[in-house]
Parts: structure tokens; sequence; C-alpha cells
């Protein structure tokens, strides 16, 4: 989810709205709720004061509406920023927790207790049963299908959520951050736990070549939570019965309806047979390697000696292996090639060319040696033509 292109757009389209169909602007906006929140504050503490609540004196009176209008405050200011589907779920959880509340406490009526410690168990209960049904609805309200109400919530029908899985191959790889950079990924990339725990255990290995993978791969994680085209969110779910990270990754891919990146082959084949899908990076990058058709030229550096003889070989940018017939002696230069066949295995691309030498020295006479002869003999002598 891009959410600088989100902020440039409505940053747009406030521009470009009307004067008179939008009056209230931003800063406007804003000092209308600090007025109103002040207001809320002021009528609470004078409200305290004329009621006087467990008889307190005038100060413990003011610290304690003080003290309840700013909690207020601050929970107004948080579920602003909660959806829709949120506010619904922990309204609807809420009271099923004060229903809840209300039918314990009333088999605890029925009981002896002490009238102290009954009024106290009860406050327990009702409290907790608040509580367990405004997280719980809040997290399943995810859940709800706002469209199926027809219009009421149309301004809700957004799409989809996606979630992309990371798992720990494709941290370290490194190349998640860059594709992340160029924005071809969009909905919420979700770090598990699980796989936080193992690259911090790739971290602290005695193997200096491990530890040093498992550094870059926290390094890439930070890069990729500070990147503002980006939704990074790190998740707790875990599954205490499952022991294998890979079986892990697509648990939480069917919970979350969501795909797995990463780089690892036994990973991808595994999730596709369970019904995952899976974004490969390496299929990705074979994916983007530029095409080059038999006969094509391409320039490139002969980085050594092939296995057959007279051969060269060079790599492309990405990583292409180009063997390049006729090259050997050229190692060390940027020669030109023309590409004779293209090879596609399952570790990669192979390209296969040869080295033409009347492309590198220039324009030459490629006539042959009695032909330069008779050509000689035919030139008239320098004497001859001064006559």
């Amino acid at each position: 989810m891009n959410l600088a292109a989100d902020g440039d757009l409505m940053k747009t389209r406030r521009k470009s709205t009307p004067r008179g169909d939008n009056p209230a602007t931003e800063p406007d906006f804003f000092l209308d709720i600090v007025i109103v929140r002040a207001a809320f504050v002021i009528v609470l503490i004078i409200a305290a004061f004329l009621l006087r609540p467990f008889n307190l004196s005038g100060s413990y009176t003011f610290l304690l509406a003080l003290a309840s209008a700013l909690v207020i405050v601050f929970l107004e200011h948080r579920l602003r920023r909660a959806s829709l589907k949120r506010l619904i779920g922990g309204a609807v959880g809420s009271i099923l927790g004060i229903l809840g509340a209300f039918m314990i406490n009333a088999i605890l009526s029925g009981m002896a207790f002490d009238p102290g410690a009954l009024s106290l168990a009860k406050l327990l209960v009702l409290s907790l049963m608040v509580y367990v049904g405004l997280v719980v609805g809040a997290n399943k309200g995810q859940l709800l299908n706002l469209s199926a109400l027809g219009g009421v919530f149309g301004a809700e029908r957004t799409a989809k959520q996606e979630y992309k899985i990371l798992d720990t191959s494709v941290i370290i790889d490194g190349r998640i951050s860059d594709i992340c950079d160029a924005g071809f990924l969009d909905g919420v990339l979700v770090i598990p736990h699980f796989v936080l725990r193992e690259l911090q255990q790739v971290a602290d290995s005695p193997d200096s070549l491990k530890r040093n993978r498992g550094r870059r791969g926290l390094d890439i994680l930070q890069k990729i939570r500070n990147a503002s085209g980006v939704t990074a969110q790190f998740v707790e779910n875990d599954y205490p019965d499952v022991a294998d990270v890979d079986m892990k990754l697509i648990e939480l891919a069917r919970d979350l309806d969501g795909k797995i990146v990463t780089n690892d082959f036994n990973l991808n084949k595994v999730a596709q047979l369970r019904g995952v899908q899976v974004l490969n990076i390496n299929e990705l990058a074979n994916a983007l390697k530029p095409i080059y058709l038999p006969g094509e030229s391409m320039k490139v550096f002969i980085l050594k000696g092939g296995k057959e003889f007279n051969q060269g070989v060079a790599y492309l940018d990405d990583g292409t292996m180009v063997v390049v017939d006729n090259a050997r002696k050229l190692i060390g230069k940027t020669v030109e090639t023309s590409v004779t066949s293209v090879l596609q295995t399952t570790a990669g691309k192979m390209i296969f060319g040869r080295y033409e030498e009347k492309r590198e020295d220039g324009p030459r006479d490629e006539r042959s040696g009695p032909e330069r002869a008779e050509r000689g003999d035919k030139r008239p002598a320098a004497g001859a033509h001064a006559k």
C-alpha cells in the first residue's frame, strides 16, 4: 500500500476542491478539534466539582476529573485512526461482553458471598468481559464484509487487504528492499515473529559467514520498515504444534489469505502443493533478464577462460553466463560477440556467442593475397604517374 501516493492524492484533492464545497480547511478543522476537546475537559471538571464523586476534596476532585478527561481524549484520538470495521467489531464485542458479565453476575448474586467481596467480583467480571469483548471484537472486525449491507457503508468499500509474508531467506537475500523501493509490492508486508527469531539466531551464530548474513537481514528489515512506500507489520501468530518454520509460514498464509515471498525452491514447491500462492524473487529476476536472440550482437567483458578450447566466459549484470567462442586470448577485454544460441536451464539462462575478429580490428581489405598482388601490379609506378 503506497501511503506516500495516497497522501499526495489527498493533498491534490484538497487543493482542487472549491472553497464553497469545503469551507473547513485543514487548519480550521484542527482548531475546532482543539476547542471541542478543551471545552469537554472544562465541562467535565466543572461537573466533578458540582457532583463531588466519592466525597473527595476540591484538589482530589480536580485531579480525578482532569485525569479522566485526558484518558477519554487520548482514547478518542486513538479511535480516530481505527477503521469502521474495527469500530463495529469492538462495539459488538463490548455489548456481548456486557451481556455475558450480566449473566455471570446473576449467578454470583445467588451464591453466599460477603457483600463487599460480591461487589468486587461483579466489578472484576464486568471489566474482564468488556475488555475481552472489545479486544477480540476489534481484531475480528477486519473479517466483516460491509459491502454486503448495500450503500450504507459505501465509503468503506476498499480493496481487500493483501498480505505478503516474508520468509527468512528472502530477507537475507536483500533484493526485496529494492523491489519495495521500486514500488512493485503493494499491500502489507508481514514479518512473523518466528521468522524474526530465526533471523536473530542466524545473526548470533558463531560462524562469521552466517552471522554476517543474519545481521544483513536485520538491516534489510530496518530499511523496509523505514521505507515510505510500504507498510511493514510484525505479527505474533505462532503455531506451537508445528516445528518447521516453512510449515508455520504456510499456516500463517492460510490464516491471512496471503502470499509467501521467498526465494527458497523447496518452500516454493511445498506451498504450491498446499494451495498457497508464492511470489518467488528468483522467478522475478529470471523474468526481468534481457532477451537475446540468435544473430544479435552484444558487448561483454571476458572474465576468464572456458572449459572448451579457445572459449572465453563473461557475465551480464544480472549474473547470466555468456560463453564466447574464439575469445580466450581476449581475457580482460571488452569484445563484441554475436549470439549463436540461448540455453534456458533450471539454474538460469546461458548465452552462447562467437567472437568475430573483423568486428574488433576495424575496416580492412578482405581481398585475398593474389588479388592484392594483381592490384599492385596494375597500380602505376610513381615515376610513370609523374610523367
